[in-house]
């Protein structure tokens, strides 16, 4: 295997030459290529759901817990999802040359706003191997070059997509080298990779508090990041109990080791003693483990066989990644946004109610990249939102928040046409 300065700037510079043609790329090009994809994935499953089974097993003996082991893991069906995304890209209208805006200006000078792709984005994840194919094909269709650094536990995945993609690609005239996965799990590559300002125009970590951390505090060029998922679900005074318990289990229990799934449950104390033993026998029902505070442990600890534990202060704000969700009994909705201004990470947010105005309030003040009136945060998401895929969730300020798809990976450029016009 090549050394890891050498495979990186190699790499690197194949990348950045392809992004120069990939820029220029007709629509048509880039959606064979991205149908090309899908059907490869389809058709040569077995090889990488086999590489997949092969990481899958190592980690597992590593120790590596059930939420990573859960996000490693590929599967026909999901395979098969992944494809489907894949074709809704496709299918999804192409964003390089969209006119944003265009006027004439007083001096007679027309001005032009229009959308370009960034160049070459690297990304640097964890264990989850469906990143690679959907950071590959959203880079494609907005004319981006990528460089992919998976980690060493998704390796010989990461390395079965890439191939896949990559030749599946190049066959329908995408250009060589637009496509880059790195294979050396070398540390100090991640060390040079975020010095490379000369090649990359737009880094993505996705992973963990500490590499997402690490990577924004280092990188030489910009970085959107997608933070972790500290996500809430308020449930107000003039809820309706059904949908409640229907949202609320479905937040924390559909699947939750992703970042989108419920952490915290928020409660008002008007309908804290009607709804908590329902939510809490439904969700034992599922082995959800339950930090109370001391409220909410007062009205639920008369019930058998819930798993219950007294609250601490590390439970909030916390990204449980797990079948445990933490539960709070709150005195009013500005209790509960007071709450969430504290503890949120700005991801997904939720309140349960009937009151129009409470619901207004909760949409307007919650402080979230998603706010959501009666519905399960589970849906934010590329491929919930009509988008195809997702770079990442941005829980930043930035020009792209929430889902990260094809418009939020590019730019624009100003062209001006004149006819001798001289500035005075």
């Amino acid at each position: 295997m090549k050394s890891t300065v050498t495979e990186l700037d190699v790499k690197g510079k194949e990348a950045k030459a392809a992004s120069k043609n990939l820029a220029f790329l007709d629509t048509e090009t880039k959606n064979k290529a991205l149908l090309n994809i899908a059907d490869a994935l389809m058709s040569r499953h077995e090889e990488i759901l086999a590489a997949n089974k092969l990481d899958y097993k190592e980690a597992e003996a590593s120790g590596m817990n059930a939420a990573m082991l859960d996000r490693l893991r590929l599967s026909a069906s999901r395979l098969e999802g992944i494809a489907k995304d894949v074709r809704t890209v496709a299918a999804l209208p192409d964003p390089v040359g969209e006119i944003i805006e265009e006027r004439i200006l007083p001096n007679s000078l027309q001005l032009i706003k229009k959308r370009v792709p960034l160049g070459v984005i690297g990304a640097i994840y964890e264990s989850r191997p469906n990143v690679t194919v959907d950071i590959a094909v959203l880079c494609l269709k907005a004319g981006n070059a990528v460089i992919l650094r998976g980690g060493k536990e998704t390796l010989r995945s990461n390395m079965a997509l890439a191939k896949v993609i990559q030749e599946a690609a190049y066959k329908a005239g995408i250009p060589q080298g637009a496509i880059q996965l790195i294979e050396s799990t070398d540390r100090a590559l991640v060390n040079h990779m975020l010095k490379m300002k000369e090649v990359i125009d737009l880094l993505i970590p996705r992973g963990g508090a500490g590499l997402i951390k690490f990577i924004t505090e280092n990188a030489a060029m910009p970085v959107v990041a997608g933070g972790i998922g500290v996500c809430h679900t308020y449930v107000d005074k003039d809820a309706d109990l059904k949908k409640a318990v229907d949202i609320v289990y479905n937040a924390k229990v559909q699947r939750p080791t992703v970042c989108n799934a419920l952490d915290t449950i928020l409660v008002h104390t008007s309908i804290a003693e009607r709804f908590l033993p329902i939510i809490a026998q439904e969700l034992a029902k599922a082995g959800v483990e339950m930090h109370c505070d001391k409220r909410s442990l007062a009205i639920l600890k008369p019930i058998p066989s819930l798993k219950l534990v007294p609250a601490n202060e590390a439970d909030w704000g916390k990204e449980f990644l797990a079948l445990i969700a933490a539960i709070k009994v709150v005195d009013s909705l500005d209790e509960a946004l007071e709450h969430i201004e504290r503890y949120g990470s700005g991801h997904s947010e939720a309140i349960i109610t009937e009151n129009k105005i409470a619901a207004s309030r909760f949409l307007n003040e919650a402080d979230a990249a998603c706010v959501y009136a009666n519905a399960s945060t589970r849906f934010t998401d590329g491929s919930q939102f009509g988008l195809g895929a997702e770079i990442g969730i941005s829980t930043q300020k930035f020009h792209a928040r929430g889902p990260m798809a094809l418009r939020e990976i590019t730019t624009y450029k100003w062209i001006i046409i004149g006819n001798g016009q001289v500035r005075p």
